[in-house]
């Protein structure tokens, strides 16, 4: 026991809390009245032991000591923080009170109470032991338990001497999440986003790049602490810039070299440095991302002075290994994605007819991983006397084979529709050549469904024809104000392609503000559900669609059946204007004035047009925000189309880029730019992305009487 038996120790004036002017723990000892604790007065303890507590209250080390059988416990001004709220009522109680709980967690009365009884040390190199009162997050510590002994040698306490490494073990744990973020990565653009995000947060830093080769030169994305940047906004691809093969950049050092450098102060970018926020950096580590197909680098660093310690280095060089694998899989994805869907989109048609008073659109999304072809096909021509020819089929399969068929199904539909439109005739003559090519593949099993129609503009009327097809959906725009209704099309069923059937038509007549959809089987099948729930779903959402517009029915199609599909998906909308409408097209260069410029020319055409004020406002507002995303993202020129009826505003952003599609997603109030999808998704009726041959499009919709 640290204050009983023998003669009086001699007083030890150095002790910190016999010293005038001490502070912190050192002072709360000295006021503590310890004789009425079970050690007693402070001139009675042990000279070995108050040694121990000399030294513990001095040293800068998290460090405590449970004195006598009671544990009484002391602690330092560092061992404070590692108690938090405990802090100071835990100081001089007996261990059960001063942790109430915690005392009995794994890790503390029974480890002490060992140490306590067998005098033998304990070295626990990660501890999670919660001391916070509260639920506060759990820390995490490399401890150090031993025996106090009196002079005497008797044990009179134990000393636990506690080095937090919280922050080794989370960084540990968010190499694993990296590990399992890159698994899902798909494009560079991905690994991108989920590198940048790891680094800034994982690391707290101030400035990160990641930069690969391309061609000649490297492209990199950076993140500075503080900037809002449109890349913040995981919806929007991130903005790459271009970077010469300069020695003298530390990422293209790494990059070229393969070796890892680490500066802990200094000017690491002075000689290369673009802006103030590059300057400003005083540390700075460069990792090299080498594989057989990708050279770039990575680069962290602080505002500060920070050195770079051994087992960090370990880790970023880890962490970077992990990147550059990630980057190869990603590079060898794109590579085949991208032929996929160079020979995909090639086969479908580029342009669709503009007609006075129909207006159509088209969509196609890429099932399975989008790594590979598939058979579903679509097309919208005019034939020699005025009429429309409208198509929409399926051949099964996902691979290339697939889409040879297609596109040869397609080929030969669009001759034999140029010669005799008929849909009967048409679809006799695709059964016969779905017939030969089964035959000359020795392959019986080609499947191709297809509905085709033939519109007549000057009525309205369509007549047509379905080869094991879904049936289209007809949207009834509502009369004097009654509520728009939809059904499913009465198509006589015909066998698919290939079986030798004989099919029959159908027909009906497109008035006025009504919408016909056609579809492919991927809108409304899903697994583990019947066909007909997915067909109801989608009659509904095309009932309570706010317009007919044939883009907005693609977009709404897509998304109306919940759950996801293997299939792809096509999807071909025709709708019947109530009157004409008006439309006008600028092209954009990739320059900064680009969105100024069109902020005028929609503000100058819009009001000619006199489209109301708030509608005005509100578009110019959602196109600029297109604008500018298309130009920094995409980073080419841009094409903004505007289309105007009696009844809505269609506005639409194109590139040639392959920024791909904008995900539909919460925007952060924070973001600078990223902010203005959620104000398009706020201002506007409907909006949506399309792919396209060369691209992508984003539009939006506003309708100008609002109820």
């Amino acid at each position: 026991m640290v204050g009983s038996g023998g003669a009086r120790p001699p007083a030890v004036s150095t002790l910190p809390v016999q010293s005038a002017g001490a502070k912190g723990c050192a002072a709360m000892v000295q006021a503590l009245d310890w004789s009425r604790t079970s050690l007693g007065s402070i001139d009675r303890w042990d000279s070995a032991v108050r040694a121990t507590v000399d030294l513990l209250l001095e040293s800068p080390v998290p460090m405590m000591v449970l004195a006598g059988p009671e544990c009484v416990v002391l602690y330092n001004d560092a061992y404070a923080e590692v108690l938090g709220g405990r802090h100071p009522a835990a100081l001089g109680r007996p261990a059960v009170e001063a942790f109430g709980e915690a005392w009995d967690q794994p890790g503390m009365s029974d480890v002490i109470g060992r140490v306590f009884r067998t005098g033998q040390p304990v070295l626990e190199p990660e501890s999670q032991v919660t001391l916070r009162p509260g639920g506060a997050e759990p820390a995490f510590y490399t401890r150090g338990l031993s025996v106090v002994r009196d002079s005497r040698g008797a044990i009179a306490g134990v000393l636990t001497v506690a080095a937090e490494t919280t922050q080794v073990v989370h960084r540990l744990q968010s190499l694993g999440e990296l590990t399992a973020r890159l698994a899902g990565a798909l494009t560079i653009d991905d690994v991108t986003r989920v590198v940048l995000t790891y680094a800034m947060a994982s690391f707290d830093l101030d400035h990160c790049v990641l930069a690969v080769d391309d061609s000649s030169s490297y492209r990199f994305v950076r993140r500075i602490r503080g900037e809002m940047l449109d890349e913040a906004d995981e919806r929007l691809p991130p903005v790459w810039r271009r970077v010469g093969p300069d020695p003298a950049a530390p990422l293209v050092a790494a990059a070229e070299t393969g070796r890892a450098t680490f500066v802990a102060d200094g000017e690491p970018l002075a000689a290369v440095a673009q802006d103030r926020h590059e300057r400003r950096v005083r540390s700075l580590a460069a990792l090299p991302l080498r594989t057989p197909s990708v050279r770039g680098a990575l680069t962290m660093g602080f505002r500060r002075a920070h050195v770079w310690l051994p087992a960090e280095r370990a880790l970023l060089r880890a962490a970077a290994e992990l990147v550059a694998q990630a980057a190869e899989r990603a590079r060898r994805f794109e590579a085949q994605h991208g032929t996929a869907q160079l020979l995909q989109r090639s086969m479908l048609p580029e342009h669709l007819p503009e007609l006075d008073t129909f207006r159509i659109a088209a969509r196609y999304d890429v099932g399975v991983d989008g790594n590979a072809a598939g058979g579903d096909f679509y097309d919208a021509f005019r034939l020699a006397d005025g009429r429309l020819a409208m198509v929409l089929g399926d051949v099964a399969g996902h691979d290339v084979r697939a889409a040879a068929v297609m596109g040869q199904v397609r080929a030969a539909l669009r001759a034999l529709a140029l010669t005799d439109p008929a849909p009967p005739g048409v679809l006799a003559g695709l059964d016969r050549l779905v017939g030969s090519l089964g035959a000359e593949s020795r392959n019986e099993e080609i499947f191709v469904t297809v509905v085709y129609g033939v519109l007549d503009p000057s009525d309205g009327s369509i007549t047509l024809a379905s080869a094991g097809h879904p049936p289209p959906v007809l949207r009834r725009a509502g009369l004097r104000g009654e509520p728009a209704t939809a059904e499913l099309v009465k198509v006589p069923p015909g066998a698919p392609l290939g079986l030798g059937g004989r099919w029959q038509t159908g027909s009906l007549v497109l008035e006025p503000g009504d919408t016909i959809l056609m579809y492919s089987d991927g809108v409304v099948e899903r697994r583990g559900q019947p066909l007909n729930t997915g067909l109801d779903a989608l009659v509904a959402a095309a009932a309570g669609s706010a317009s007919g517009d044939p883009r907005n029915m693609c977009s709404l199609a897509t998304a109306a059946v919940e759950g996801t599909t293997d299939d792809d998906v096509a999807v071909l909308a025709v709708e019947h204007a109530v009157a004409m409408s008006r439309s006008a097209t600028m092209h954009v260069a990739a320059e900064p004035t680009g969105p100024s410029r069109v902020r005028q020319w929609m503000s100058t055409r819009l009001r000619e047009w006199q489209v109301p004020e708030p509608v005005i406002g509100a578009a110019i507002l959602c196109t600029s925000e297109l604008t500018t995303n298309a130009l920094l993202h995409a980073g080419t020129p841009a094409q903004v189309h505007i289309d105007l009826n009696a009844e809505r505003l269609l506005v639409s952003v194109a590139d040639t880029g392959t920024r791909g599609s904008v995900i539909r997603a919460r925007a952060d109030a924070m973001a600078s730019r990223g902010r203005g999808l959620g104000l398009i998704e706020e201002l506007s009726d409907s909006w949506g992305t399309d792919p396209t041959v060369r691209g992508s499009t984003v539009w939006f919709e506003m309708l100008l009487n609002r109820e």
